[in-house]
């Protein structure tokens, strides 16, 4: 692959412009040109619907937090290197730049990446934000399956050392991310685990088959008698939020053990707040 070559793209909005739609005009195509989102736009303006714009008509354009970045197309280059690499999914950048065939790519030419790297990573520390995107992501994650320890205490590496020795995991720790409750982990901190870098299975469920598609995250804490803290709960939230997009992971597809495990379980907890989180994210 070559070097890479990137510019800001110009025609970021500022407060106070304006633009009058003109024949072949969509929002989506608007919003790209001035690097704001189509809902913004709708929102600033008060339209009833995106689809409800007419020739002529002048749209108050929100000041745009990002600048997007073109990306010019080097030999060897592939959709899905770039999107991998800056943490979108390819069917984002396939929308974001409205590709016909994401597998044509030609030298030369220019892609645009959404310059939102602080929407991405909302509530993540910057240091495991640079860790996450540096690990190169396999296909195949599809699931994410939320845990709790069921002990008080806890961190990555007792944990690592009893599924180790207790339960004769050869790759250890079965989770690949453990969130701190503020004992023997700082409350809401996010550790990663030895199996994300190296991209192996998960050890967190009864059915091998599960392991290979489900990202594991455990909270420590025991949630049949307490809830977990609001600082955890936080960090899932942006933890999962950045794993779905690195991963293309759909929203129905984040669950709890109990629910996608084989076997009987009441993990992670009567207390957990299972239908209030998802419906948040």
């Amino acid at each position: 692959m070559g070097a890479l070559l990137w510019v800001l793209v110009p025609g970021v909005a500022s407060a106070g412009e304006e633009y009058v739609v003109q024949k072949g005009d969509t929002l989506g195509g608007i919003a790209q040109k001035f690097a704001v989102t189509a809902r913004a736009i709708q929102n600033h303006n008060d339209l009833a619907s995106p689809d409800r714009i007419v020739v002529g008509q002048t749209l108050r354009i929100p000041p745009g937090p990002d600048a997007p970045l073109k990306y010019v197309v080097q030999p060897g280059d592939t959709l899905e290197a770039i999107a991998r690499k800056h943490g979108f999914s390819t069917r984002e950048l396939v929308t974001y730049n409205e590709l016909n065939n994401p597998d044509s790519l030609r030298v030369g030419q220019v892609i645009l990446v959404p310059g939102t790297p602080t929407v991405r990573r909302a509530g993540l520390p910057a240091a495991l934000a640079r860790e996450l995107d540096r690990t190169r992501v396999r296909r195949g994650w599809t699931h994410i399956v939320i845990h709790h320890s069921g002990t008080a205490r806890g961190n990555v590496k007792d944990m690592d050392r009893y599924h180790r020795d207790h339960r004769r995991m050869e790759n250890g720790l079965g989770y690949h991310f453990v969130i701190g409750n503020g004992n023997g982990m700082r409350d809401g901190e996010i550790a990663m685990g030895p199996r994300w870098p190296r991209q192996l299975d998960g050890g967190h469920l009864a059915s091998a088959a599960q392991n290979k598609y489900s990202i594991g995250i455990c909270l420590v804490g025991n949630f049949d008698e307490s809830p977990p803290t609001p600082r955890q709960i936080e960090s899932l939230r942006a933890l999962i939020q950045y794993l779905q997009r690195r991963c293309n992971i759909r929203t129905g597809h984040v669950t709890t053990h109990t629910r996608i495990n084989i076997r009987p379980t009441a993990c992670p907890g009567r207390h957990f707040p299972t239908d209030a989180f998802l419906r948040s994210l």
